[in-house]
């Protein structure tokens, strides 16, 4: 019994599918149609459309001032895009959104001064629209003996990028030899994978089919570039032939084959393909058993979705307002930018690409357009709040960056859930300004779940008393006496300042803030200042922590000690008298004292007749009091010594 097998994936893609649909969607609205070459490569759907008023024009030049041109699913380069926006003429782009991808890529590429190597037919109308967005600092190569070809001039790169990118509709197995064929000591290499997934899984399919099979047949167009690919592929494994129709059936002399397999070109209609099934069938009479049931296969394209349903998707063009994708359905689904997400920091690329298969709940249904609005933001919504019922439970800290400032709180999006932090929970003093949290990402943990409304309220101080909970057990496991630490000053008192250890705090005293005698803290340090200090005590019974902040470095009386002795003479400044006498001041922090005898070379009866404050006077260091930190100076020793040299 004759088994025969048609591909899973053979037939109409989307970006072919797209362009056919925008055509014919004009035709019926009565619109003069005119497509800039063949919409596709199949030309029955050609005559179709040509039947229906459509027109095909070769240049730009030909077109009638009412008409509306389409550019096909191959796309054009930059210049022809120029001369529509010359000619005035409205303009439908079908370009598949895989080839615009290709046309940015080499586009951004020849702009940063690359080489770009593309792979793929010249004479291709999809090849030629990329070249045409190249600046011709491009090379075009069929396979991979032409690649080999150009690399022997290979001092034509000395200092270039090469860019690699291949026709979507390129033979995988050829482009796998051509990236074997780049030399491991090229210059820069990029390398971008532009074959189109729809094409790699129809050319895969294809394959593994033909492996399986006697005989395969593959549908679609003559012209059609990855029809011809699917002819090539196939015939590596088993008898093939290209057809266009079921017409060319009866041309044929089919060997007598157990198994047949059929696969299409993406120009390639369901029913025609169906139509070369049928006959098939007519002419062997036999009964045809399949393993895939391709009806259901055909179908499915046809198959209702309703409001409400939740579907999967595989994203085919992103753009900054909207994303569309391929249902799988006769359906083209969009998802707009606010049904994306609720993120509005974000923009639709960063949240998908091209080719990802992402779950979407249907929003509205339009069978007379074909489209279907979607949302990935309710999907998301519901997994999201599944995600903060159970953070929720665990206590799980969570990230998210604040939205609004609302009277009360603030108010964040997590997951698509919106979540509402009173101002009490901000972490923030009381009365602090809730506007210092706009934008900025925070960590919380949730504290309530409102699950009719599927809102939540977070605490963002938990999260602080948690850390600073583990924070102080952290120190208090190692903290000694001796430790030095880098910490903030927290708050000041006329006793002294409080610096933050990170989680815990510990006071300096005014007497550990300066060797000099202060009447306030502030006259050292201010709220926020960063100190390096170290613990003096600790009393872990009663959570205290004094710390020192004064070096032993820049106690003056060490700095006095090592650069003066007795017998220097130095220049002091009288800082205050006394009725014994007066003190002077050596060096910042360290005063000597002029008993009333060292004053003069004469009784002095009242030290203010020969001494104010502030004078500046040449002393002699007469003795040191290392113990007790006093220092005897004298002028009348120094003014001796002057009469005896001058004697």
């Amino acid at each position: 019994m004759r088994k025969i097998t048609v591909a899973k994936s053979a037939g109409f893609c989307f970006g072919v599918d797209r362009a056919v649909q925008m055509v014919y969607n004009e035709l019926e609205k009565g619109t003069k149609v005119a497509t800039l070459g063949p919409i596709i490569h199949n030309q029955d759907v050609v005559n179709d459309m040509e039947s229906r008023g459509a027109r095909i024009i070769d240049s730009v030049d030909e077109l009638m001032p009412d008409e509306t041109v389409v550019i096909r699913s191959h796309g054009v380069g930059r210049e022809i895009y120029e001369q529509i926006e010359r000619k005035g003429n409205r303009m439908l782009d079908a370009t598949c959104p895989f080839v615009s991808k290709i046309h940015r890529i080499v586009a951004d590429k020849t702009k940063e001064g690359c080489i770009v190597l593309i792979a793929g037919d010249r004479n291709h109308p999809e090849v030629q629209g990329i070249v045409g967005h190249c600046d011709e600092n491009c090379i075009v190569f069929r396979d991979d003996f032409e690649l080999n070809d150009i690399f022997q001039n290979r001092e034509n790169f000395f200092g270039k990028t090469l860019a690699f990118v291949a026709q979507t509709t390129y033979n995988i197995l050829i482009w796998e030899k051509c990236l074997k064929v780049i030399p491991e000591d090229a210059p820069d290499v990029v390398i971008f994978d532009t074959i189109c997934n729809a094409t790699d899984a129809r050319q895969t399919d294809a394959r593994e089919l033909a492996q399986q099979s006697d005989v395969m047949i593959v549908v679609g167009g003559r012209h059609s570039s990855n029809t011809v690919k699917l002819y090539e592929v196939c015939s590596r494994y088993c008898k093939t032939y290209h057809v266009e129709n079921s017409e060319e059936l009866d041309t044929l002399m089919l060997p007598d084959a157990e198994r047949i397999g059929i696969t299409a070109g993406a120009s390639t209609p369901a029913y025609i393909i169906k139509e070369v099934k049928t006959k098939m069938a007519e002419i062997e009479k036999e009964t045809i058993q399949e393993e895939e049931n391709f009806q259901e296969l055909l179908d499915q394209s046809f198959k209702k979705i309703h409001t409400g349903e939740k579907v999967k998707g595989i994203v085919v063009s992103v753009n900054n307002t909207e994303v569309v994708v391929d249902l799988g359905t006769k359906h083209t689904g969009y998802v707009k930018f606010e049904d994306l997400t609720d993120d509005q920091s974000k923009k639709p690329e960063d949240i998908v690409s091209v080719g990802d298969e992402i779950d979407l709940v249907v929003i509205k249904v339009n069978d007379a357009e074909g489209t279907v609005s979607l949302s990935k933001r309710k999907v998301d919504e519901q997994a999201g709040y599944e995600t903060i019922l159970k953070a929720k439970e665990e206590g799980t800290v969570l990230e998210g960056v604040v939205q609004h400032i609302v009277k009360s709180g603030v108010t964040l999006s997590v997951l698509g859930v919106r979540v509402f932090i009173p101002a009490s929970q901000t972490g923030l003093p009381r009365g602090a300004e809730l506007d210092q949290l706009l934008k900025k990402k925070i960590e919380f943990v949730i504290i309530e779940v409102t699950e009719g409304r599927k809102r939540a309220v977070g605490s963002i101080r938990a999260v602080q008393n948690a850390r600073r909970a583990e924070e102080r057990a952290k120190f208090w496991e190692n903290a000694e006496v001796g430790s030095v630490f880098t910490g903030k000053v927290k708050s000041i008192t006329s006793f002294g300042a409080f610096v933050d250890l990170g989680g815990i705090d510990g006071m300096v005293h005014i007497s550990e803030l300066s060797w000099k005698r202060l009447r306030h803290p502030s006259e050292v340090v201010s709220v926020g200042d960063t100190l390096e200090v170290y613990i003096k005590e600790l009393d872990k019974e009663k959570g205290r922590i004094s710390l020192g902040y004064r070096k032993e470095a820049d106690n003056p009386w060490t700095i006095f000690m090592s650069n003066y002795q007795i017998g220097d003479v130095v220049k002091a400044t009288v800082v205050s008298i006394t009725s014994f006498g007066a003190f002077a001041q050596i060096i910042d922090g360290v005063d000597g004292l002029i008993h009333i005898s060292q004053i003069a070379d004469k009784k002095v009866e009242n030290v203010r007749d020969i001494l104010s404050v502030g004078d500046v006077v040449d002393v002699k260091i007469i003795d040191i009091n290392e113990e007790e930190h006093r220092i005897s100076i004298s002028i009348r020793a120094l003014l001796e010594e002057q009469a005896e040299d001058a004697e």
